[in-house]
């Protein structure tokens, strides 16, 4: 008998259809005595489609309503998905993240899960009924609804996973695994069979969207083996574990990108100390990350320098907020914004025992004529902000300057 949590995403439960081909699969993988949870994302693009909603009614962020507004697109999908399995002779009971335990603290919007009591959950499948649970979604200690972010689906079924201890959690999505890069945009990435949770991270964290970076952090926390393959195909994806595999890797392991990317410079700032702690504090009291961060003087002995950093192009109009108040009580000089970056980034954990990485990446953009803004480096990780138009070009020449040739594992 084995405890499986199964979370299948919006492009997989997007129509009635659809969801009847995933109970047909589960049923027919299903051992006999195995005890099954499903999470499920909103049905297809509700997500969007419910933010252009609100955009008709307003163009300012209510956070509290939005999150209520949000989480009803996965309260469509668990009674759908229940009733599915229902109508299919097949004893099924649906959740919403409260119902099932699932409590999470932070602003709205970008909640964090900080405890699971699935007794709820665990007394369905006593009663031998598949669970289903609403992704995306918890409550808070206070009794308020809260979404855990684009992608928070995956971190709940995790998250349940760890709480139940699952005997692997299987992510289902449009594509068979993680690669060496996207393939839409690398026809020839490499399918990777398995990879450690640090690697995953760090590919997540840079803007791999196949996985949530909190969710990766969830399985490395739990120690909850989890399994990435396709919804349409039965083919075995890719296993994310703890262990390093003792494999021969080459010094990089993926290529990552992340359009969602705004470039903010404070020019002319003071050149003393406490003026940059002052303008990332005012930041991060409004639980605004700041990424890229580069501080310059233009010439030596200056008194007047420049800061210049990266945020999600998603919290640019707050982050304007935020810094043109600083500007108008004249403790910022000038502000420049740029809402047309991206940024790549190669992740290895060999990479700080191969000399001439950088070089390497440098030399792929520079024969492409592609100019690079900002650079910033971490133990496993190099990432370059480049013009957006030519951030899938980026991709491709380096992807082409650490995979060649190489076959699919």
């Amino acid at each position: 008998m084995a405890l499986l949590v199964k979370k299948f995403g919006g492009s997989s439960v997007a129509t009635p259809e659809k969801m009847r081909h995933i109970a047909s699969r589960v049923l027919k993988e299903r051992n006999p005595d195995d005890q099954i949870v499903i999470v499920v994302s909103a049905m297809g693009d509700t997500t969007d489609n419910l933010l252009k909603l609100a955009s008709k009614v307003t163009d300012k962020h209510y956070a509290r309503e939005l999150d209520m507004l949000m989480s009803t697109g996965e309260q469509v999908s668990i009674a759908m998905m229940a009733m599915t399995f229902c109508s299919m002779g097949v004893p099924a009971q649906s959740f919403t993240g409260p119902q099932a335990g699932i409590i999470a603290e932070g602003v709205f919007g970008k909640g964090n899960i900080i405890d699971i009591k699935p007794a709820r959950v665990f007394k369905a499948l006593a009663a031998g009924k598949i669970a289903i649970v609403a992704g995306f979604q918890a409550i808070t200690p206070e009794g308020e609804i809260i979404t855990l972010g684009r992608g928070g689906s995956d971190t709940t079924a995790v998250a349940l996973a760890g709480a139940m201890r699952a005997d692997m959690c299987e992510i289902y999505t449009d594509v068979e695994g993680v690669y060496s890069a996207d393939p839409r945009v690398v026809p020839n990435a490499v399918k990777m069979k398995e990879i450690s949770n640090e690697e995953m991270l760090e590919l997540a964290r840079l803007g791999a969207g196949v996985m949530q970076p909190q969710s990766i952090s969830m399985g490395s926390r739990f120690h909850v083996p989890i399994h990435v393959r396709s919804t349409f195909s039965d083919n075995e994806g890719t296993i994310i574990r703890e262990d390093n595999f003792g494999e021969e890797k080459g010094p990089v392991c993926g290529v990552a990108e992340d359009y969602n990317v705004a470039r903010i410079a404070a020019v002319g700032v003071e050149n003393v100390p406490g003026t940059a702690a002052m303008i990332f504090n005012e930041l991060d009291k409004n639980e605004i990350p700041v990424d890229m961060i580069v501080q310059s003087v233009r010439r030596i002995n200056d008194r007047r320098g420049d800061i210049i950093f990266t945020v999600a192009s998603s919290d640019l109009v707050e982050a304007k907020e935020v810094l043109e108040k600083l500007k108008a009580d004249g403790r910022i000089n000038n502000i420049l914004y740029d809402d047309n970056c991206a940024k790549v980034s190669i992740v290895g954990l060999e990479m700080l025992s191969a000399p001439g990485v950088e070089a390497r990446i440098f030399g792929a953009l520079g024969r492409k004529n592609i100019n690079i803004d900002i650079v910033s480096s971490s133990k496993n990780s190099i990432s370059c902000l480049v013009p957006r138009p030519k951030v899938d070009e980026a991709i491709r020449s380096i992807h082409a300057e650490f995979f060649k040739n190489k076959p699919q594992q």
